[in-house]
């Protein structure tokens, strides 16, 4: 391989994916498809699988067996996290946030969908458009996702059928542009078969369309998004030592860029220069978006965890908000219910002022003045806070805006809002 080569390979760009999907649409095999055409499975798990599958009297590879693990923890009740896969091409590299498909783990998909620039959406096309692939593109909308690319996954079930797969695409593309999600792609594909995941389909000549790698591969992979944004700096710690009168702000970048010698505001209208921002690495000239760094200023103000450093464009301040949240537990939301709000480093008093309306996944109507919103329930509800709270709507993928509703008694999140976020 070519020094040039190896260099190239070292630059390539990384992108975040999610999959979501219902039970038994496939995702397991789609993910395992994906890292075996890939060629990112060792020889020795190739073996496994080749034995496991035909142990079982598989025809062929069961491939779901490279994440079978995570299913076999599900069927046991176990409560499961997201899995991350890694797999890489000549172009790309990626990470891949692999979600379960049950319902009651739609907070986990929340949280793989938070950290994912592109979301592969899987349907069985005997099934096509259910409830769950509504409320996983309700999410994304949410979250501020741009691409989704949904999966028709096991065409081979309905023959190929062209048909099938058109009336799929129009619902589909009918619900994510309701929800604003213009950077859509539908693709046929037989996960089992590999038709259409990495390789093209000889099975459907009326399908001319990239593979699903090939879209991957060719999206934009955004970034500096966050960094566009006004400086946001939420304290997470003051740092003390009286014998060398140091007093450094410990927390991380959520939003912007920071140089030395810069001017900041601080909480009550006071202004100060960054003087020094240290690191692990020692002393560093400037901090971008996502950064943990320890900022030390010029003048002496009294802060404290919870408060917010910030550019010039401050956020206001405010005891009452609109917002949507996805509510995450059987615990259900009502209106006049205490919580702890958690936005940024600060937690908070807070109540459920009002719940609007619950968002209608089928698309007919949504439900107004509920009484409660329950487990995976998308809401518009109005918070109410205890005290004054700087705060500003979502944006740049949760760089700002976003919140969690916690329960004083039990500390166990209850719901994640979205400030001033409105769908439809």
């Amino acid at each position: 391989m070519s020094t040039n080569t190896v260099a190239a390979l070292k630059e390539r760009e990384s992108l975040r994916l999610c999959t979501a999907g219902s039970v038994d649409d496939g995702k397991s095999t789609f993910v395992g498809r994906l890292l075996y055409d890939t060629k990112s499975v060792l020889a020795d798990q190739v073996e496994s699988m080749e034995r496991s599958s035909a142990d079982r009297g598989f025809d062929g590879m069961d491939l779901s067996l490279l994440v079978d693990g995570l299913r076999a923890e599900r069927e046991q009740g176990i409560t499961i996290d997201v899995a991350y896969r890694y797999f890489a091409t000549d172009k790309r590299t990626f990470i891949l946030a692999d979600t379960p498909g049950h319902v009651q783990y739609t907070r986990n998909t929340v949280t793989g969908i938070s950290t994912s620039q592109v979301v592969v959406l899987l349907v069985d096309a005997r099934h096509g458009v259910v409830e769950q692939t509504r409320r996983h593109l309700n999410v994304a909308a949410l979250l501020g996702v741009r691409h989704v690319i949904l999966a028709v996954n096991k065409i081979d079930l309905v023959d190929f059928d062209e048909q099938v797969f058109s009336s799929i695409a129009e619902e589909f593309h009918s619900v994510a542009e309701r929800l604003g999600i213009t950077e859509s792609v539908v693709v046929p594909i037989s996960a089992l078969r590999g038709d259409n995941v990495v390789e093209k389909s000889a099975s459907m000549p009326w399908y001319s369309g990239p593979t699903i790698l090939e879209v991957l591969e060719s999206i934009p992979v955004v970034g500096g998004r966050d960094e566009a944004l006004d400086f946001r700096f939420p304290i997470q710690y003051v740092i003390r030592e009286h014998a060398t009168d140091y007093r450094g702000y410990a927390g991380r970048v959520k939003a912007g860029v920071l140089n030395v010698g810069e001017e900041i505001t601080a909480p009550q209208g006071r202004t100060t220069t960054v003087t020094h921002i240290d690191t692990t690495d020692g002393e560093q000239p400037r901090a971008v978006a996502g950064d943990s760094v320890v900022l030390r200023l010029a003048d002496d103000i009294d802060l404290a965890r919870g408060d917010l450093l910030a550019g010039s464009d401050r956020p206001g301040t405010v005891r009452e908000f609109a917002s949507t949240v996805v509510v995450l537990t059987d615990k259900a939301l009502v209106p006049g219910q205490m919580l702890q709000l958690r936005y940024g480093t600060s937690l908070i008093k807070a109540r459920v002022e009002t719940i609007e309306r619950i968002l209608d996944l089928d698309g007919l109507v949504d439900e107004i003045d509920p009484g409660q919103a329950g487990l995976n329930d998308i809401a518009h509800v109005k918070i109410q806070t205890a005290q004054e709270l700087e705060i500003e709507d979502y944006s740049a993928r949760g760089a700002v805006g976003n919140f969690l509703l916690i329960d004083p008694n039990t500390g166990n999140t209850l719901a994640a809002g979205f400030v001033g976020r409105r769908l439809r």
